[in-house]
């Protein structure tokens, strides 16, 4: 089936009732004047682009995909969902090195990994973030995330008889993030789950989610990443009966919405069974499981809600998760989008957008002055931390951190 007939936003664009809410809550449309919106740029401009693709307009690419208009839109009209497919099918437009370079995270991170000291050090010294943004546009202003020298995958590697030995078993979507940049979330979730009798299996050979392939003009690529981790989510899934549980709420809204929403990939049989890691847990503790805390366990802790952990509707497990910890001082901090959007803050003409988006989340978290910002996107993470100083942790290893030994 070609893309246009297997896209559910495809089929439900005729459902806007015009009432401009997705209007009203689109962050790129208050701070940039080149974009048209997401009611214009997206059931609107279906009604055009089905006539002629003359009608396709480049200002598209301004759109972040926080998925915040689909949210808000009363009438349930995948209005993200309509532009990215409309940037699929109508942009010819070939993605520059930059943006290569910024969605091949499974590449970079594996020749980055082995240098990681080098490479980290070299990204953070003002000559190199000048010659970026002279050479790729990268904005110089932006800072870089740090790789390391070891993956998750090889240190869970030699834990997999111990783990084979708990009597419940996950399997674990870890990311790019987490086996080259933060093996130490995935440790923190192996600590966890242990604590509820829980073993932790991977993947067999995961690849990049893709969101960033797609929102940098490489579907095909994000294609066969969507269709290699299908194949392998089954085998977990259908052959093996276990949850598939995941820390960045990123990769967990494209392996469940993306893949067939945007690339036609069919993942029906294990959508129900890709679930947040919060949730998991949480569902877990309903059940009867326990966790033992720290008595001495005291920190202020505000939480940001991911936009597309907003978009799947499961920020309320990290809140009441966080809740349950002794001795938190809690903060729900307003629901805002922080402005990064993955790879968009890294391009030098998105950057003063990026930031002016996220102003007011940094503002309340500065206002705050909390301990501890806790998010479920490794993104938010890099954003928060560059842009206020506060130290940003997953739920997860603050759920670790606060376990009793």
């Amino acid at each position: 089936m070609k893309l246009q007939e297997i896209t559910e936003s495809r089929h439900n664009f005729e459902e806007c009732m015009k009432c401009t809410v997705c209007t009203a809550y689109c962050p790129v449309l208050q701070v940039n004047p080149l974009y048209p919106g997401p009611k214009q740029a997206g059931p609107d401009g279906e009604r055009l682009r089905l006539k002629d693709p003359f009608f396709f307009n480049y200002a598209l690419k301004y759109c972040m995909n926080c998925k915040r208009c689909e949210v808000a839109c009363p009438s349930d009209v995948k209005v993200a969902d309509l532009i990215q497919s409309a940037r699929i099918r109508y942009d010819k437009s070939k993605p520059k090195l930059r943006d290569r370079i910024l969605a091949s995270t499974d590449f970079m991170g594996s020749l980055a990994r082995p240098f990681a000291p080098i490479v980290n050090g070299i990204t953070g010294l003002g000559i190199t973030k000048a010659a970026l943004d002279a050479t790729l546009k990268i904005d110089r202003h932006r800072t870089f995330p740090k790789y390391s020298g070891r993956s998750f995958e090889a240190w869970l590697r030699r834990r997999s008889r111990e783990q084979a030995a708990f009597p419940e078993q996950v399997a674990y979507f870890h990311g790019c993030y987490v086996n080259y940049n933060n093996p130490a979330l995935g440790k923190d979730l192996v600590k966890v789950l242990n604590a509820l009798d829980t073993g932790v299996q991977l993947l067999e050979k995961e690849k990049c989610c893709g969101i960033a392939l797609i929102t940098n003009g490489m579907s095909d690529d994000a294609r066969k990443h969507a269709t290699h981790n299908v194949s392998v989510i089954r085998k977990a899934a259908v052959d093996k009966k276990l949850k598939v549980v995941a820390t960045s709420s990123s990769c967990v809204l494209t392996l469940r919405e993306e893949y067939p929403n945007l690339l036609g990939v069919d993942n029906s049989d294990i959508r129900d069974s890709i679930v947040m890691a919060s949730r998991y847990i949480f569902e877990r503790l309903e059940k009867g499981a326990t966790l033992k805390f720290r008595e001495d366990y005291h920190k202020r802790i505000a939480y940001h809600t991911p936009c597309h952990m907003e978009k799947l509707g499961w920020g309320v497990f990290s809140e009441k998760l966080l809740r349950m910890i002794p001795g938190i001082e809690f903060t729900l901090l307003d629901s805002a989008c922080c402005g990064i959007a993955g790879t968009y803050g890294f391009k030098k003409e998105n950057y003063e957008s990026s930031q002016a988006v996220g102003e007011a989340l940094f503002s309340q978290i500065r206002s705050v002055n909390p301990d501890i910002v806790a998010c479920d996107c490794e993104t938010c993470k890099w954003q928060i931390e560059m842009s206020t100083g506060y130290q940003v942790l997953n739920p997860i290893s603050i759920l670790a951190e606060a376990l009793a030994d």
